[in-house]
C-alpha cells in the first residue's frame, strides 16, 4: 500500500480526470451559511468574522480571532450529543431469539484551527457509551473516549487550482457512502489513519489516499490503526451540467484475513467505478436520479476476484404540493459467489454506510450478494416535521452464496436451501428538526423472513424500532 501512494499523488498532480467528492464545486467558497455537515470538518465559519453576523447562542465559540488584524486566523469549536434507544428482537432472524433493548449515547467535541489560508489543524474527540445491552457492547455502540479525528493539512494555490495535504486520524465519506462512508447510524463512527492529498484542477476536485481503519477498542485513547488492512484510491467528481454530477474512482483494499462463504484467505480487490447524480428538486416540481456501477478484480488467496455491483435511485419530487411529497425506488444487485469455481464472485461494499437499507440500521443483510426493489415516499410536514415510509425486498442474486451483514460479515452460509427471496422489510420514519441545533426521531422496521431464511433456520421475523435525541452546535 505504501508504495502505491506515490502513484497516487502522481496521478492528483498530473489532473486526472478524478476529484475529490465535496458538495461544493472547484474553486468555490460556499455562502455563509449555518449548516452542520455530515462531516464537522466541512463547517465553515470565518464569515463569523463580520460582527454583525453573530446572531446565534454558539457564534461566540464558532469564531475566535487568534491573530489581531488577520480575519483567516481563528478557532473554531463545536461538537454534539445523540442518545438513542435501540429494541430489536430477533436478531439476525432468531440467532438471538429475545428482545434486546439499550440506550447508546455519543459525544462528540471539535477544534478547527485556521493558520492562514494554506495551514489548518482539525482535532475532534469521541466518546460512545452503551447501556443494558444483552450480551454486552458491540465494537459499534461503544467507544469511552479517543480520537475521532486529529489531522494537519497544509496548502497553496487559488480559487481555480490548488492542492492540500493532509495527515493523521481522518473521517472520509463519498459520493452516497455506498463505498466510503463514516457509519454514522452506528454509536461509534469510522475513521481512518493515513494521508490524503486534496486538489482542485479546474472544474474537477481530486482526493488521492493511502490509509488505515481505525480499531475501535472499548478503552480510553486506545485505538490504533488496523495493520491487517490497507486501503488506498483516487476519488473524483465534477459537474457535468448545472445540475448533473459525475463521480468517478478506483480504490483498492488488502486484507490479510478475508471471510466469505467459501472461507477465509488474503484478499487484494481492486473497484473501478462511476456514478451520475442530480440532487432533488427544492421549488419546482422535478426528477432527481443517483445511479453508480462497481467493477471489482483482484485475487483472493489463489483464486481470482472477479464481482460487480449496480445501483440505482430514481425520484420524483413536487414541492410546490402541500407536504411536498417525494415517491422514488431503488433497484440495486450486486454479484455473489460460486465456491464451485476458483473465481471468488462475492462483491465486497468495502466501507459502507451504516443504514444502507433505511431504518434497520445494525439489524439485516447487506448490500452482498443480493437484489432488491425499494419504493419510499417522502413527505415534510408542518413544523419542520419529516416523515417517510419505504418497503424493501430483497433476493439473492447467487444460489451458491450466503447472505451478509452490512459490515460484510456472513449471517446465513449458503447450503441450506436454494430458494432465492431472502424477505421484504416495511420501515418507516418520522423526523422533527425543532431547531437548527435540537432534532428527534422516531424509527420502526420489520423484516419478514423469506423462504430461504426460513428454510435455513431459525427463520423468525426480525422488529426494530428507536427513538433518537441530538443536538448540534
Amino acid at each position: 500500500m505504501i508504495r502505491l501512494f506515490p502513484t497516487l499523488l502522481i496521478w492528483c498532480l498530473a489532473g486526472a480526470e478524478l476529484s475529490q467528492a465535496q458538495s461544493t464545486a472547484a474553486g468555490e467558497f460556499p455562502a455563509p451559511t449555518r449548516t452542520y455537515h455530515l462531516l464537522r470538518e466541512d463547517d465553515d465559519w470565518s464569515f463569523l468574522a463580520d460582527p454583525a453576523e453573530r446572531q446565534d447562542f454558539w457564534d461566540p465559540i464558532k469564531y475566535i480571532r487568534l491573530r489581531q488584524g488577520r480575519s483567516d486566523w481563528f478557532l473554531s469549536i463545536g461538537g454534539e450529543a445523540r442518545y438513542i434507544w435501540e429494541q430489536i428482537g430477533n436478531d439476525n432472524w432468531g440467532q438471538q431469539p429475545f428482545m434486546n433493548g439499550y440506550l447508546n449515547q455519543r459525544y462528540m467535541f471539535h477544534f478547527d484551527v485556521q493558520y492562514g489560508k494554506h495551514v489548518r489543524s482539525f482535532v475532534e474527540l469521541k466518546s460512545g457509551l452503551n447501556s443494558y445491552r444483552i450480551g454486552g457492547p458491540r465494537p459499534i455502540d461503544e467507544k469511552k473516549l479517543d480520537f475521532q479525528a486529529a489531522f494537519l493539512e497544509v496548502g497553496t494555490g487559488d480559487e481555480q487550482n490548488w492542492i492540500k495535504v493532509r495527515a493523521g486520524r481522518q473521517e472520509m465519506e463519498y459520493g452516497s457512502g455506498r463505498l466510503i462512508d463514516v457509519r454514522e447510524g452506528p454509536n461509534v463512527r469510522l475513521s481512518f489513519d493515513g494521508f490524503k492529498v486534496k486538489s482542485g484542477i479546474g472544474a474537477w476536485q481530486i482526493d488521492g489516499f493511502a490509509m488505515r481503519p481505525n480499531l475501535d477498542k472499548p478503552g480510553f485513547f486506545d485505538n490504533a490503526p488496523n495493520h491487517a488492512v490497507g486501503f488506498w484510491g483516487v476519488y473524483g467528481v465534477r459537474p457535468l451540467t448545472k445540475s448533473i454530477t459525475l463521480d468517478s474512482y478506483y480504490l483498492g483494499l488488502d486484507r490479510k484475513e478475508a471471510a466469505f462463504n467459501r472461507g477465509t484467505a488474503h484478499e487484494v480487490r481492486h473497484s473501478i467505478g462511476a456514478r451520475l447524480s442530480r440532487p432533488i428538486a427544492q421549488s419546482t416540481p422535478g426528477w432527481d436520479f443517483d445511479y453508480e456501477a462497481v467493477w471489482q478484480f483482484g485475487t483472493f488467496g489463489s483464486a481470482n476476484i472477479r464481482a460487480w455491483t449496480a445501483a440505482s435511485e430514481t425520484g420524483y419530487r413536487f414541492p410546490n404540493l402541500p407536504l411536498k411529497p417525494r415517491f422514488s425506488a431503488k433497484a440495486d444487485i450486486s454479484s455473489g459467489d460460486n465456491a464451485k469455481t476458483n473465481t471468488l464472485g462475492t462483491f465486497n461494499p468495502l466501507f459502507p454506510k451504516g443504514n444502507y437499507f433505511g431504518v434497520l440500521a445494525t439489524a439485516g443483510p447487506g448490500p452482498i450478494n443480493f437484489m432488491d426493489v425499494h419504493p419510499q415516499v417522502e413527505t415534510t410536514l408542518p413544523h419542520n416535521v419529516t416523515a417517510s415510509a419505504d418497503w424493501i425486498f430483497q433476493w439473492r442474486e447467487s444460489l451458491h452464496d450466503g447472505v451478509y451483514s452490512v459490515p460484510g460479515f456472513l449471517i446465513v452460509p449458503a447450503g441450506k436451501s436454494n430458494a432465492r427471496f431472502v424477505g421484504h422489510r416495511p420501515g418507516t420514519e418520522v423526523r422533527w428538526q425543532a431547531n437548527r441545533h435540537l432534532w428527534f426521531q422516531a424509527d420502526y422496521g420489520i423484516f419478514y423472513a423469506g423462504k430461504f431464511v426460513k428454510e435455513s433456520q431459525p427463520g423468525r421475523n426480525l422488529n426494530y424500532w428507536a427513538l433518537w435525541a441530538g443536538y448540534k452546535f
